[in-house]
């Protein structure tokens, strides 16, 4: 089967008839989850603080200093917080040229030890940063004065998420008996 785009043209009638007819579609939420919806809601807040920078900048010639830090802050909250989204869906970068050629047990194994890895040190970086709060998180930021602690304990809550989404990768995976990195095809939609 060719992978090629194939594109017609379509008159305005058919294009309009495909309005009209058949059952209407219903959006289907069932593939997010809380991460996704609270790294929405942290991205909005950034939209409007860049948009509101931008705004105050060039519009009125007199920026608001906060802006830019708000949004570097809820950039963070964005990158850790949707982290745990990335590793539900196992969308994090991983290369799984060795496991062509290794047969099923060994790739077995090491998927398996790569589990066992990222669940520790995802929860190894739980106490890393909850230490780190302890020795910085009182320390203010630049133009609102709000203490740093905060912006730090949502990054807590992304590994707190990603340690917990990383166990249930791993016991799906096992429950499976494959992972994307043996199985990659089983997961995009290309194997058979």
């Amino acid at each position: 089967m060719s992978t090629a785009e194939l594109h017609r043209q379509a008159t305005a009638d058919e294009i309009a008839h495909t309005f009209q007819e058949g059952e209407p579609v219903t959006a289907d939420l069932s593939p997010y989850a809380a991460e996704d919806w609270i790294a929405l809601a942290i991205f909005w807040i950034m939209a409007l603080c860049v948009f509101l920078q931008f705004f105050t900048r060039y519009a009125l010639n007199d920026s608001y200093a906060w802006t830019e830090e708000i949004a570097t802050y809820c950039l963070i909250a964005v990158v850790f917080v949707g982290s745990a989204m990335c590793v539900r869906m196992s969308r994090h970068i991983q290369v799984d040229l060795v496991f062509r050629y290794l047969p099923r047990l060994p790739a077995r194994a090491l998927s398996t030890a790569i589990d066992v890895i990222r669940i520790a040190f995802l929860t190894y970086v739980i106490k890393l940063v909850w230490v780190f709060i302890e020795v910085i998180g009182d320390e203010r930021m630049t133009t609102i004065k709000f203490p740093k602690k905060y912006v730090y304990y949502l990054v807590l809550f992304g590994f707190v998420l990603m340690s917990a989404r990383a166990i249930q990768v791993a016991i799906q995976n096992w429950r499976r008996g494959y992972s994307i990195l043996e199985r990659p095809g089983a997961f995009d939609g290309t194997e058979d």
